[in-house]
């Protein structure tokens, strides 16, 4: 029937926290672990910007796992990054951000895990810390349930309680006062802390050495979570409505997110598109993959490489992309791959189109001083030098508004994103005002604490501290793509 609604059933589950550090990301992993286990087919999504949780859902589950925003997206367009992410799975799992109600307004739920839960009608699972409580807990739940009444908490989960018995009392009292079951608690066990985000912690990820913390971590909550009672609470989560208007045309295809193509693995049927590769290993890792996808639906085929494996751009590409990652941990091995970089200049040099984030724009600057004082020679693209520091240096959404025209924007354009990083560029010497202003910023980008100044835009090269989301202004893929097919024409004549 024209214009009638597509609505569609998904099984889901919010795990919420009453504040950072209250064990929601253990819980998240022990979930989706012990689901894993029972047979069933786990979708990880993770409220906000954060690239670390996902990457951990991912190495759990086997399904690429995707951000969910409120601030970076249109709310109907984070419902479709949803729906089509959660294809196919038996349930999904869905991390806050923060505490429940913690977003970009303290006075509003804009950007907050309890506004994403609200849009997606999704029951919510509030882990509380119990230690040093027992009615006082009911008291905790109780504020959370007042605050906002569309957002439906439907159980509850003690954790670091002190014993069994400390949890019956927890339980009796949240269950008396708030209405809600406790459905599982779990003890004070060190040996469940989730590692420090080290820069380090992808690398260790990837080669499975948290394999054995997610295991403990089912353990745990298979020994004291009611996994029956949560499964039917994720069951009673309504059935949702697909938006009306779409991003995307087609579903997400079911390849790992770090499958490599090759110019023979898409056939024939692809060789009118251009292709652009993506670097991708432990010093490159951080992609939206709806960002991936975009450009896959603009007309791109992408093809992986990893720089620190020593490889260059594919030969057959027409347009490079280099996202963020911890290229500071492997600078030493990044310097040391002369092919790579001489690879990158001189493709920049015949005009391929170049567009890096954070840590890639890191590498096409001059050189990366890491902690200890060491500095280590990059691409040499950006006329800037950058210096790690202990302290974030950055840490934010960002509305960023092209200066000029650019890779992905028409000057004045904007598109949403976030910054996270420990490192800055500098030009040394130090600019006069006339050099400053001559400068080629790629951005100016709006946080919390104001306005600034950020990348660097010149020709057939973008790069920028701000990883953007494509589903902000879902143009930008497509101008990429274009960019990528000129070149691939200009070469071809």
């Amino acid at each position: 029937m024209s214009g009638e609604v597509q609505r569609e059933r998904r099984s889901r589950l919010v795990i919420a926290g009453t504040g950072s550090g209250v064990g929601k990301t253990t819980v998240t992993l022990g979930l989706m672990k012990a689901l894993a286990r029972s047979g069933r087919t786990v979708q990880g999504f993770k409220c906000g910007p954060d690239y670390i949780d996902p990457t951990y859902h991912t190495a759990v589950t086997g399904r690429p796992s995707r951000n969910l925003d409120t601030w970076m997206m249109e709310t109907e367009r984070m419902k479709e990054i949803f729906l089509r992410g959660s294809a196919g799975a038996d349930i999904s799992v869905i991390e806050g951000v923060m505490g429940l109600y913690d977003g970009k307004d303290p006075l509003s739920n804009r950007g907050s895990t309890a506004e994403i839960a609200a849009e997606l009608d999704a029951p919510v699972l509030l882990i509380v810390n119990a230690q040093s409580m027992a009615r006082s807990a009911a008291a905790v739940v109780l504020g959370f349930q007042k605050l906002d009444p569309r957002v439906r908490i439907a159980g509850v989960i003690a954790n670091r309680c002190g014993s069994k018995g400390h949890y019956q009392l927890v339980k009796a009292a949240i269950e008396q006062e708030c209405g809600v079951p406790v459905i599982g608690w779990l003890g004070r066990d060190e040996s469940l802390g989730i590692p420090e985000r080290h820069l380090g912690l992808v690398p260790a990820i990837e080669r499975g050495e948290l394999d054995p913390l997610f295991e403990r971590a089912a353990d745990f909550i298979e020994q004291g979570v009611e996994l029956e009672a949560l499964l039917a609470l994720a069951d009673s989560a309504p059935a949702l409505a697909w938006p009306e208007q779409r991003l995307f045309t087609a579903e997400p295809a079911p390849a790992s997110p770090s499958q490599r193509l090759s110019a023979a693995d898409s056939g024939a049927a692809s060789a009118a598109s251009p292709v652009i590769a993506v670097a991708k290993d432990a010093a490159f890792n951080f992609y939206y993959r709806e960002n991936l996808e975009l450009l896959e639906q603009a007309g791109a085929r992408l093809a992986y490489f990893s720089p620190l494996a020593g490889e260059t751009v594919p030969a057959e590409a027409h347009g490079l992309y280099l996202g963020g990652g911890f290229p500071e941990e492997f600078a030493a091995e990044l310097s040391a791959n002369e092919r790579f970089k001489q690879d990158v200049r001189g493709l920049a040099q015949r005009g391929m189109p170049i567009f890096a984030e954070c840590g890639g724009y890191m590498y096409l600057c001059r050189s990366i001083t890491d902690r200890a004082g060491q500095t280590y020679a990059m691409a040499g693209l950006i006329p800037a030098d950058v210096a790690m520091q202990t302290k974030l240096a950055a840490l934010g959404y960002r509305e960023a508004k092209a200066e000029r025209d650019c890779l992905l924007l028409a000057a004045g354009e904007t598109i949403r994103g976030h910054e996270f990083h420990y490192s800055t560029a500098k030009r040394d010497p130090a600019p006069t005002p006339e050099e400053e202003s001559a400068y080629p910023y790629a951005y100016e980008t709006k946080g919390l604490r104001g306005a600034g100044k950020d990348g660097y835009a010149a020709g057939n090269i973008l790069a920028g501290y701000t990883h953007v989301h494509f589903a902000s202004h879902p143009q930008a893929a497509v101008r990429f793509v274009e960019r990528c097919e000129a070149y691939r024409s200009q070469q071809n004549h």
